[in-house]
């Protein structure tokens, strides 16, 4: 199994943790991570350890900070206070470029597709594949529609590389976005309400989704309000109410009832 930029996984590893057994590499730590805009607190001295293969769901009310801590994440935002360490070393982000560069991926809720584009189009968009010698360089669209169609296949996704954005299904466009992270090796992708707003049919395609990166040692942060989403794909939840994190607990030792608890209050605290 292919783990976080190309690595191998051993299946047998992956299995065990699952189990509660074996702990796979961590593949981003955050630590006493807070961000405040003026006299706001967003986010405030929250620690968290994300593993390679691991779909954790990260829930709470609005005004949580669930989005202030992906976007910090992301490198759209710099903490205010604490660390985030990747491979041992610290890791400071000026701008989402960066956070690509170390292989974190981010497919925000509206998907930032281009309607009158094709999918693999897409995929490679601003990265686009040329060939040719020095001025004389011309599109590659034979690679790139190769390239995006062994994507969609490892995704299992219907999707076609040549098929435009604007004829496709709320599942078929998350599949290339989802194909666009896969192209740069992510380590991590992030992901803003992938389910919201689509039907129950595409709602299962796109959690299978979700399961193929894990299975293919990505680490997964689903963002979600659908708290049956989050029971059915992730191995993890974390619940965050105003700026703290109030519980990080493994989903099968957790219930929706619980979870509701945490994120209104009625429960204090479990983290």
């Amino acid at each position: 199994m292919r783990g976080p930029g190309g690595a191998d996984i051993d299946d047998a590893a992956l299995a065990g943790r699952k189990r509660g057994g074996l702990r796979l590499v961590s593949v981003l730590e955050l630590a006493n991570i807070s961000k405040h805009f003026g006299a706001i607190q967003a986010v405030n001295d929250v620690s968290i350890t994300l593993e390679a293969g691991e779909v954790v769901g990260l829930m709470g009310d609005n005004g949580a900070g669930k989005s202030t801590l992906v976007k910090m994440i992301a490198g759209n935002f710099r903490p205010s206070h604490g660390t985030m360490r990747m491979d041992d070393k610290e890791l400071i982000l000026h701008k989402p470029a960066e956070a690509r560069q170390h292989g974190i991926e981010i497919v925000h809720q509206d998907l930032a597709l281009c309607n009158n584009l094709t999918a693999a189009a897409n995929v490679y968009l601003g990265r686009e594949l040329r060939r040719g010698v020095g001025p004389f360089r011309i599109l590659d669209y034979a690679a790139m529609y190769k390239r995006a169609g062994q994507l969609f296949a490892e995704l299992k996704s219907e999707t076609r590389p040549r098929d435009l954005v604007k004829q496709m299904s709320g599942g078929q466009r998350q599949a290339v976005a989802i194909a666009r992270t896969m192209l740069s090796q992510a380590k991590i992708v992030l992901m803003d309400e992938p389910t919201a707003a689509i039907s129950v049919r595409q709602v299962a395609e796109v959690l299978n989704l979700i399961r193929h990166l894990r299975d293919q040692g990505i680490a997964v942060v689903l963002i979600s309000h659908r708290m049956p989403d989050v029971f059915d794909v992730a191995d993890r939840v974390i619940v965050m109410r105003r700026g703290r994190k109030v519980a990080d607990k493994k989903i099968a030792s957790s219930s929706p009832e619980e979870v509701t608890g945490l994120i209104t209050g009625a429960i204090e605290q479990l983290a």
